[in-house]
């Protein structure tokens, strides 16, 4: 399949299959005082397992939920069963939100077959589809540490591209964010962006009923702010999450090499050695 998503009525014929497996991966705004642990404790899709992005992380950073190193995922992943010869299904609890970070992470950690569930765990529901709230057993699996470096960069990288103009970074935070009209959610971090940076709201992608955009609304909204979809690019936002969900939405475009900043907005602002415009 060339759409990295799928729908609910795909999901529903092939649920508990031997070869599909889900995977949960609700997460909620630091601010939001909800936890996506408790909230896929309350209901979630049968056979699915919960996917904890602070959680499977790299613990020796402040950064919040920074990619792991591939030892640590693959051991986590395994104690999850997770396979990648299986057909990996990542949904959350907003709709299309937290999930395409997971679906992100996965495949810079080799899982060559992962998917986001379009609508996520609001669209199920509305559809009468089953719910379970007993946690599933799954056996273990030994997965090999894999990681493909193409695909994630670091400050230092980002850093270089702005300088070379090597490729175009697009931001998915709000425009009053982006502009440095609003305060960061994050206390300590400056207001602004990265000179250069072209800005597509992640919400702005996404229809009211949480599903995302047909391609062709997604092409249009990425060309308005001025972005090249031949042309390399590099997502961010404020913590790595909403930047996974724009390189969802360019993978649905054909562009399925789009690198993820994973420090963000959290790593970039919070410093006082990067260079930060304000404005449009």
């Amino acid at each position: 399949m060339s759409d990295p998503l799928v729908s609910t009525a795909w999901l529903g014929e092939r649920l508990g299959g031997p070869d599909v497996q889900v995977v949960d991966a609700t997460w909620f705004m630091p601010d939001e005082g909800r936890l996506g642990r408790d909230a896929y404790a309350g209901g979630h899709i049968p056979g699915a397992v919960f996917f904890d992005i602070d959680e499977i992380a790299d613990h020796t950073t402040d950064l919040p939920h920074m990619l792991p190193s591939p030892e640590t995922f693959a051991a986590a992943c395994g104690t999850l069963g997770l396979r990648r010869d299986a057909t990996v299904v990542v949904y959350d609890g907003q709709g299309v939100f937290s999930a395409p970070r997971v679906w992100w992470t996965l495949r810079t950690m080799g899982f060559p077959q992962v998917f986001v569930l379009d609508g996520g765990l609001p669209k199920w529901r509305a559809e009468g589809r089953p719910i379970e709230t007993m946690a599933p057993n799954p056996a273990t699996t030994t997965l090999a540490p894999a990681l493909e470096p193409s695909l994630v960069r670091d400050i230092e990288a980002v850093r270089t591209t702005l300088q070379r103009g090597e490729a175009q970074v697009v931001d998915a935070r709000s425009g009053p964010r982006f502009r440095g009209e609003v305060p960061e959610p994050r206390a300590g971090l400056r207001g602004g962006h990265m000179p250069g940076a072209c800005n597509v709201p992640w919400n702005g992608l996404i229809n009211a009923d949480g599903t995302m955009k047909p391609a062709p609304d997604l092409r249009a909204a990425f060309e308005a702010a001025g972005v090249d979809l031949a042309g390399a690019i590099v997502t961010t936002c404020g913590s790595g999450v909403s930047a996974a969900l724009l390189a969802l939405a360019l993978a649905r475009l054909g562009r399925e090499d789009v690198a993820v900043y994973d420090g963000s907005w959290t790593e970039w602002g919070g410093r006082t050695d990067t260079p930060v415009v304000t404005g449009a």
